[in-house]
């Protein structure tokens, strides 16, 4: 029987498939993500793509998810911050604004393939230096493309679309994707 792999260490993503299917492998993907000239749509759904082919390549026998998360603000896209002042530059720039958080999906086996991008709308708040200061104090940032987290609470006023598309994986289009190849 196939198993199927969640190519991410994410935590997160690791709760959400939880959510849909009990019973899942994690193999962090050794893709490696450098991609220029794309949109955030492309992007994010070619580093979804990658990832699930170089854990497939390892695992052909199994079922591999691949996800990636991509925030996008007037043409620029924002990935995991490399450094607290790259957080705070993030932060700075999302401040008061309305973003787009775009996650690929990708599902591989030897016998299907299927792909999708989810596009959510965010809007912050308007954030002060003292709040990014004590927000990437936190730690919560460093691990999250856009710096953020939807879940933390303190930044985000309003969405439009899928929560947990921005948490990092799109809950309702994977579990319509399993459906499909009949996995839940």
């Amino acid at each position: 029987m196939q198993q199927l792999i969640l190519a991410s260490s994410s935590p997160r993503r690791r709760e959400l498939l939880a959510q849909i299917i009990p019973d899942f492998l994690i193999v962090p993907s050794d893709f490696a993500e450098v991609q220029a000239g794309a949109s955030a749509a492309e992007t994010a759904l070619a580093f979804a793509e990658g990832k699930a082919r170089d854990v497939f390549s390892r695992y052909p026998q199994n079922i591999v998810l691949g996800a990636d998360t991509v925030v996008a603000l007037d043409g620029r896209q924002f990935g995991k911050p490399v450094s607290k002042e790259d957080a705070a530059r993030m932060l700075r720039a999302l401040s008061g604004r309305t973003h787009a958080v775009y996650t690929g999906v990708c599902l591989l086996s030897c016998d299907y393939f299927l792909h999708d991008v989810v596009k959510t709308l965010v809007t912050f708040r308007v954030l002060t230096e003292e709040t990014i200061r004590s927000y990437i104090r936190s730690g919560s940032p460093m691990d999250k493309a856009g710096a953020y987290g939807i879940q933390d609470g303190m930044l985000v006023s309003s969405y439009s679309g899928s929560y947990t598309n921005v948490i990092g994986l799109p809950v309702e289009r994977v579990r319509s994707m399993l459906k499909e190849v009949h996995l839940c």
